[in-house]
């Protein structure tokens, strides 16, 4: 047994996941700063901004951060032990505003175009539905998660840990589809998604239309989504259909889908040529530089967050593989200088959601630091710092994500 202040010992939670034991996929899984950056919750986190914006009025205000219109965060308290996000409490980021009801008033009728294949068609929703359907848990995580704690000031969003969720994607396998129209064509290295968001007049489309372009490699995992949560995918988030890319930062699960193109390139549209790209501080975005693709391993503690009691305190948290599966989960109450292994809590929903987890330990009155390091199948560790660049992307330090707790 290892001791911290007093001493510490993995302990089972036990977890009610009623609904959730339902949701069954059909490939066999089910279906995923202050002061010195030590503030265990972000500043906006205390002082909610506005109201909730109409076109996400549905949300359970208790749970989220009005940060602005096309950005809600879900707050870090209401992610606590769960394995799927209730869809009222998942945040919400928009690069433009959400079209009209009226796209969702008949979601069969929706139309998409598919290019790059060799029987290129538009199809309906209606169409789709028949063609094949499949569920996968996975997480849902903006790119700019953990921004906040970035101290260069980059713009954007000041996310904490909220603009990420855990939630089942229900619809068409984009292989199936593909399949049906006699395969992608040969040199085609792409999957390129076109949403369908109304334009301002008088603009470049290029310069703000959301198309986001992803390796083909990404074929076998994406799917066609109408559904959320076993429910009809809401105007909010991108019904009635989104592309999903499981395993892929937010950014590449295009709303109001469009248009699925097979390319030989990247699109030139700003939001993929320059924007989402990882560079220095103060570099300009280009096409040669990472783009946000896949996400790497991560965790975070979500409770306790400020206070606790002395004795007995159970530490839970979220954690998740990326594009891998998740192996392990450790935690540490002193920052870092001793670790030991949480229990990850309810049932695997597969290769790309996350896990909560649970770690049973004594505290006497006292400041703890509480991180957790996360580790996937491949091996790849939870890295302590974060990688500065330009746009604050891509945090997943695990000091950075830590909680400062005092105990009474």
């Amino acid at each position: 047994m290892s001791t911290f202040k007093k001493s510490s010992t993995n302990a089972a939670a036990a977890v009610s996941l009623s609904r959730r034991n339902l949701l069954v996929g059909s490939t066999g899984a089910i279906a995923s700063v202050g002061l010195m950056g030590l503030a265990p919750l972000s500043i906006a986190a205390e002082e909610p901004k506005s109201a909730l914006p109409e076109y996400a009025s549905w949300k359970d205000e208790n749970a989220v951060i009005v940060h602005s219109a096309n950005t809600l965060e879900t707050r870090r308290d209401a992610i606590a032990s769960g394995v799927v996000t209730p869809s009222n409490h998942l945040y919400v980021r928009n690069n433009l505003p959400a079209p009209g009801n009226e796209i969702v008033a008949d979601p069969d009728a929706w139309e998409v175009r598919i290019e790059g294949v060799n029987n290129p068609t538009t199809l309906t929703l209606g169409e789709l539905k028949k063609i094949g359907i499949e569920s996968v848990t996975a997480v849902l995580q903006c790119s700019g998660n953990g921004r906040q704690f970035f101290t260069h000031g980059p713009g954007g969003t000041q996310w904490g840990a909220g603009a990420a969720g855990c939630v089942v994607w229900t619809g068409v396998p984009l292989r199936e589809v593909v399949a049906k129209l006699g395969g992608v064509k040969e040199g085609m290295e792409y999957i390129t998604g076109t949403g369908g968001e109304t334009l301002p007049a008088g603009l470049d489309p290029k310069t703000i239309m959301v198309e986001r372009s992803i390796p083909t490699r990404a074929l076998d995992q994406a799917i066609l989504a109408w559904e959320l949560n076993d429910e009809a995918l809401p105007l909010t988030h991108g019904g009635p259909l989104r592309l999903v890319i499981p395993g892929y930062y937010g950014v590449n699960n295009v709303k109001y889908l469009k248009q699925v193109a097979f390319t030989e390139t990247q699109t030139d549209a700003k939001i993929q040529a320059s924007g989402y790209r990882i560079r220095d501080v103060g570099v300009k975005g280009a096409p040669d530089q990472p783009s946000m693709w896949e996400m790497p391993v991560k965790s975070w503690v979500t409770t306790p967050l400020e206070k606790a009691g002395s004795g007995r305190s159970m530490i839970h948290g979220v954690a998740f593989g990326g594009n891998n599966p998740l192996d392990k989960v450790e935690v540490s109450i002193d920052g870092g200088s001793n670790w030991l292994e949480a229990r990850l809590l309810g049932p695997d929903m597969g290769r790309f959601a996350w896990r909560p987890f649970v770690l049973a330990v004594d505290l006497a009155p006292g400041e703890y630091r509480i991180v957790s390091r996360a580790t996937d199948s491949e091996g790849n560790a939870q890295p302590q710092e974060r990688t500065e660049n330009e746009r604050g992307y891509g945090n997943a330090s695990w000091s950075d994500h830590g909680v400062s707790v005092t105990v009474s």
